[in-house]
């Protein structure tokens, strides 16, 4: 009993652990969505919570000027600091709103961080806190149509909350341990002096 315990503590402890947060790096180019191979990241169940976050001073491009923007894509004017990604100088405007892309079944602005689940695309951007909608791998992607002239990368940390069964077992464990314990303090005679 006193071993079942323990090995189901440790097989509890040794997925949690699994779930520990992780940092991928998505390359504009590599990684993209039109002609590129999705960062292979975390595997997850429907429904299991999980966070990406990128920093949003974190750049990568899709072309030519004004085409830089961070994990959330080109939704809005950016202007070069002239320490970031770009090489600009500072001031110069460096991303502007552009279109939307339409592939896969979702449409995102260019330049987003998408997730893939099982063959379903989600915007993820510079921060995502949710539910896996599909059980599988998380691969991410640059969101565009042609990867030739992409540049740069985004680190995206992702984290997942470990699934209800290592909880369980976790659970389960302490359980035995502690029913462990008491049966083995029962036997025991303590000699008085």
């Amino acid at each position: 009993m006193k071993y079942l315990a323990i090995a189901t503590f440790a097989a509890g402890l040794a997925l949690a652990g699994a779930a520990d947060a992780a940092v991928f790096i998505v390359n504009a180019q590599a990684n993209s969505s039109s002609g590129g191979t999705g960062v292979s990241s975390i595997a997850l169940s429907t429904g299991q919570s999980f966070t990406v976050s990128v920093d949003s001073d974190d750049l990568w491009n899709a072309g030519a000027l004004p085409r830089w923007s961070n994990a959330d894509g080109l939704t809005g004017p950016l202007v070069a600091t002239g320490s970031d990604d770009s090489g600009e100088v500072a001031g110069t405007l460096i991303g502007s709103p552009f279109t939307a892309w339409t592939q896969h079944g979702l449409t995102a602005a260019y330049g987003s961080l998408v997730g893939e689940i099982g063959g379903i695309y989600k915007v993820l951007g510079t921060g995502f806190s949710g539910q896996a909608w599909n059980t599988g791998t998380l691969n991410l992607y640059y969101w565009d149509e042609n990867a030739g002239d992409n540049t740069e990368f985004v680190s995206a940390n992702i984290s997942a909350i470990p699934e209800p069964v290592t909880w369980t077992m976790m659970i389960l464990g302490f359980g035995l341990a502690g029913t462990a314990l008491r049966r083995h303090g029962r036997g025991v005679v303590h000699a008085q002096a």
